[in-house]
């Protein structure tokens, strides 16, 4: 196609090329099955009891992942310090919590730092026993901590993206260094690093499942429960892995229009 300046101007893809044939597929899978727990009993008891699992789930999640956006945030702030006591800290911690599966550090923070907590506020006074902090309590820390590593090289790296001149001329308005980072820079940093954020909300989401380990009666946890007691293991893992999908999916669209209204506005 030849465009009004006489060069070849880029053809336009066609309905069918820019038709969501993915989420399609996804939204017929989604009839599917839902056709199925309507109709049968066996998959609507097992939908049943994923759902009474459904809601500590999103607990979960929604709770450990703005405490790992405050870690994160704290954490990336002492890797671009000029302090080098507060980097090398916040170096460390990174560097520890990304070397070691989230698996292991929730059962160090269950079974290792709650203990050394409870024992620790009982030297200063306090009576308490571990079995007083819930399991839901020291998940919720454990992800938390665990996603703070990878939030604060994230937020880092969008700090350090942004052109020194910005901070220098805020400054030069007397702006203080607080404010700098509220109105300035921090509103661009997450702007930048929001699909990588939404990216580790979808990972935080998913790795809510290893909960479980610790007979915390999330979805996936209710699965198993039920998968013990009637051996069906294809209709339950198959509902299972149909929630998760279905959460997933849900939080990329959501990044997804937000990402989209951040660029109508600066545009």
């Amino acid at each position: 196609m030849i465009g009004p300046d006489g060069a070849l101007a880029p053809e336009r893809p066609s309905l069918l090329a820019r038709a969501p044939w993915w989420l399609l597929v996804l939204a017929l899978a989604a009839v599917l099955i839902g056709w199925r727990v309507v109709t049968d009993a066996l998959w609507r008891d097992i939908a049943s009891r994923l759902l009474d699992g459904l809601g500590l789930t999103l607990l979960v999640t929604a709770i450990a992942f703005p405490l790992a956006l405050g870690i994160g945030l704290f954490s990336a702030l002492g890797l671009v310090s000029r302090n080098p006591l507060l980097r090398q800290l916040a170096t460390l911690y990174v560097q520890v919590v990304r070397g070691l599966p989230v698996l292991v550090q929730i059962f160090i923070v269950a079974f290792v730092l709650v203990p050394l907590g409870v024992e620790a506020a009982n030297a200063l006074g306090a009576q308490l026993s571990a079995q007083d902090v819930p399991m839901v309590a020291r998940v919720i820390a454990a992800l938390a901590f665990a996603y703070g590593a990878f939030e604060a090289e994230t937020l880092r790296g969008g700090l350090t993206s942004l052109p020194r001149g910005q901070a220098e001329a805020a400054r030069a308005l007397g702006l203080s260094r607080w404010q700098t980072l509220q109105h300035i820079l921090l509103p661009q940093t997450f702007r930048r690093v929001l699909p990588t954020l939404g990216n580790d909300l979808i990972c935080l989401l998913k790795d809510s499942a290893l909960v479980s380990v610790l007979g915390v009666r999330d979805i996936t946890q209710e699965a198993r429960l039920y998968q013990s007691a009637t051996f069906r293991y294809t209709e339950s893992l198959v509902l299972l892995a149909f929630f998760y999908l279905a959460l997933t999916l849900l939080v990329a669209l959501g990044v997804r229009a937000l990402e989209n209204r951040y660029r109508r506005h600066a545009a």
